[in-house]
């Protein structure tokens, strides 16, 4: 059992050439317009964030199952809510709704890629998440779908993103991340296709490979190890240190250590821990974790 670090590459992904370890922005792969997940709170499509290869030992989905694309709120999503689409959306067994501009939604719901998981966050913020197929992961990128007058999504505000592209609405708010605007590079004129390749490689080193992460006051139990410690065991800001082996450990990774803005979750040891950077999201400045045993997903400040 191995941990993985994910790596931003300052160069796109093409359609036309080699899909790598995967990409973040830009536009997911191997779904149709009918497919793109829409969020349960505006009705207005769910930002893609990236699309990611999963080495072998993460591939519990089944053996045809190799890679996986995340979908989110906009970084800039509204905080508005139209409950007449949340509702439809959360009852998989609603009737056809009478009303004409209630239909698409209904229709999105049936028309969903079979493995779809729609997910929500501790404010009930919408999120998803597509299982590909090697043939769907090297598939043709699939642009949002086309959005038509609706007098319960146009309550919302548009997401800015649908013009612009996501990487270049994030980085709006990041003009001072000098480190962040290295790697992903001039977004002047960044469209919805706009990536940035993923490397997914191993860590040299990672003692949790393969154990479920825990806060260290409970890890005792499992043989999880923390990745710092307290110089002479004396809990003092001046006393903090990092052991040798997590050197190497990039902030976004698949697996192994872990490194939340808070508290460790209730999580497998199959996971995704990722930075807001990793497609464009909003987390408050803290971070985000996947567990692909559960998948379930949430992210702390």
């Amino acid at each position: 059992m191995k941990a993985y670090n994910i790596e931003v590459l300052p160069q796109s992904v093409s359609e036309e050439g080699p899909r790598g370890g995967g990409w973040c922005f830009g536009l997911p792969p191997g779904i149709v317009e009918e497919q793109w997940p829409l969020d349960a709170n505006t009705g207005y499509p769910l930002q893609h964030g990236f699309t990611l290869l999963l080495p072998p030992e993460y591939r519990g989905f089944g053996p045809d199952i190799v890679a996986l694309s995340f979908f989110g709120s906009a970084h800039d999503e509204d905080e508005g809510r139209v409950g007449e689409i949340a509702a439809l959306v959360a009852d998989a067994d609603a009737k056809e709704p009478s009303d004409s501009d209630l239909y698409p939604f209904w229709m999105s719901e049936r028309l969903s890629h079979p493995r779809l998981y729609r997910i929500a966050d501790f404010l009930g913020r919408s999120h998803a998440v597509i299982l590909l197929t090697e043939a769907e992961f090297n598939a043709p990128f699939c642009q949002p779908p086309r959005l038509r007058p609706n007098k319960y999504r146009d309550r919302i505000r548009r997401p800015e993103w649908l013009a612009r592209g996501a990487a270049a609405v994030y980085l709006d708010d990041q003009t001072e991340n000098y480190g962040l605007l290295q790697m992903l590079g001039n977004t002047d004129h960044a469209d919805l296709f706009y990536n940035r390749a993923l490397d997914v490689t191993p860590r040299a080193e990672d003692p949790n490979a393969g154990i479920a992460p825990r806060d260290e006051w409970a890890a005792a139990e499992t043989g999880y190890q923390a990745f710092y410690y307290w110089e002479g065991d004396e809990v003092e800001e001046e006393n903090y240190r990092e052991h040798a082996w997590a050197v190497d450990h990039l902030p976004d990774h698949i697996g192994g250590s872990m490194r939340p803005a808070q508290n460790i979750p209730d999580i497998s040891p199959y996971y995704i821990e990722f930075e807001e950077y990793l497609g464009g999201f909003n987390f408050g400045g803290g971070n985000a974790w996947l567990d692909l045993q559960t998948m379930s997903f949430d992210w702390a400040q």
